[in-house]
């Protein structure tokens, strides 16, 4: 190298993101595995924190041969590294796979009586906690209280899924499935990436940064598409899939919402964290909407009810041999969902409309906007091979304050945290 030559610099990865993976002494300990599986093969550093109850169930040997860290659960290993100071500090994100009644219990009160626990109190990142455990135990006072002190502080408590619990209980308190869990984590990950590129100052003592302004809002959200009964065989229906209200909901309660999901026909994997309402008919979500809407901050009308039905409903099938060349089907105007909850709106709640136009999209999006009394209105050219069920879309946003957002072509899910932040301003105005 000559003399005055300077060396090019060296490029190299960014790091991979550092996370924790608790696990507690839960029969769920085993589905924290597929967790670990879908943190590390997306490129995550995770070191598993295990409770030494989480070790009966899953052995400390799958852990490190999963993390490709050695694994421990107390404080005195390796202890002139200071683990139970140096995991948190250095951790990204901490996520907590089956979170017990006994571990939400101490990580309210400030206990830590173990690697994890103190972990828990040494963390300033955002931490995910995951339930599960009998409904008995999810609905008893103490652990109502001791969640609720958790997400007061900022840490974000999934709600528990129904379903199968241990033996042959069913009921409140399921572990969430490993890929809606790792949706929501991820999303926190982000989001506190994003904040910190942002410049914005450091986490608070419950371990996340700036509070989101949906934290702690009711949400209710509708997806998927009516079918209206014609005969017990056929119905009038629509090409929603339901992936964008799905992403609504289940980017809502990666930021701390409450979540009460209403769907109508959708066949894809439940969210983790929503109370989820299945319906059919318009009637029924109208039902089901309306009933929910009475307590929520916002509501997303991101469904797609049908705008007709049968005038009659025939409750034996329809013989092609009796109906002949041309059967007459008469049509009735089904109930306007958004127009109701408009009317109702209270002061300081923010609706949601979405209008699916094939032409002249602006122009009936204002006029539906202000038809509906809504605060914003997302608007989306539909036809072959655009929206309906892509995994991709691309909106025009409205307000009623006659703001326009254009919002290009990106993943569902980033379209809607793009809404949730227009929703942010106008439910909790900056000062």
């Amino acid at each position: 190298m000559s003399a005055g030559a300077r060396a090019e610099p060296v490029s190299a990865d960014p790091p991979a993101p550092r996370v924790v993976l608790g696990v507690g002494g839960g029969i769920a300990a085993y589905k924290a595995c597929e967790l670990l599986r879908l943190f590390t093969e997306s490129g995550h550093d995770v070191r598993v924190v295990p409770t030494a109850a989480a070790l009966r169930f899953v052995g400390e040997a799958t852990w490190a041969a999963l993390s490709g860290h050695p694994v421990a659960s107390d404080v005195w290993t390796d202890a002139e590294r200071v683990p139970h100071v140096a995991i948190g500090r250095s951790a990204e994100l901490i996520v907590v796979a089956p979170a017990t009644a006994d571990l939400l219990a101490k990580a309210a009160n400030g206990i830590a009586d173990d690697l994890l626990t103190n972990t828990l109190l040494t963390a300033r990142c955002p931490i995910v906690l995951a339930p599960a455990m009998h409904t008995e135990m999810w609905e008893h006072p103490a652990t109502v209280a001791n969640v609720a002190t958790l997400r007061d502080r900022g840490v974000l408590v999934i709600e528990p899924a129904v379903g199968r619990l241990t033996g042959a209980d069913t009921g409140k308190g399921r572990l969430p499935e490993p890929e809606e869990i790792f949706f929501v984590a991820r999303r926190a990950l982000l989001a506190a990436r994003a904040t910190a590129g942002r410049g914005a100052a450091g986490g608070d003592a419950a371990g996340r940064g700036a509070e989101d302004p949906l934290a702690g809002a009711r949400v209710v959200v509708t997806a998927g598409g009516t079918r209206e009964p014609i005969d017990p065989v056929r119905f009038i229906g629509n090409h929603s899939s339901g992936k964008q209200g799905y992403a609504f909901a289940r980017t809502a309660v990666a930021r701390g919402a409450t979540v009460t999901l209403i769907a109508a026909n959708v066949t894809l994997p439940d969210p983790a964290g929503v109370r989820l309402v299945r319906v059919g008919t318009t009637e029924e979500m109208r039902q089901a909407t309306l009933a929910a809407a009475e307590e929520a901050d916002v509501v997303v009308m991101a469904a797609a009810p049908a705008d007709f039905r049968p005038a009659e409903y025939v409750t034996t099938k329809i013989k092609k041999e009796e109906a002949g060349d041309a059967h007459v089907l008469r049509l009735v105007r089904n109930p306007d969902i958004a127009s109701e909850l408009g009317e109702r709106k209270r002061p300081g709640q923010v609706l949601v409309v979405f209008a699916a136009e094939t032409g002249d999209a602006v122009a009936n999006a204002k006029a539906k906007l202000a038809r509906k009394r809504a605060d914003l209105i997302v608007v989306n050219e539909v036809g072959p091979e655009k929206v309906f069920g892509q995994e991709t879309n691309a909106v025009l946003v409205l307000g009623a304050d006659g703001s326009v957002v254009e919002i290009d072509e990106a993943p569902k899910e980033d379209i809607a945290d793009a809404v949730w932040d227009l929703v942010a301003r106008r439910l909790r105005p900056p000062p």
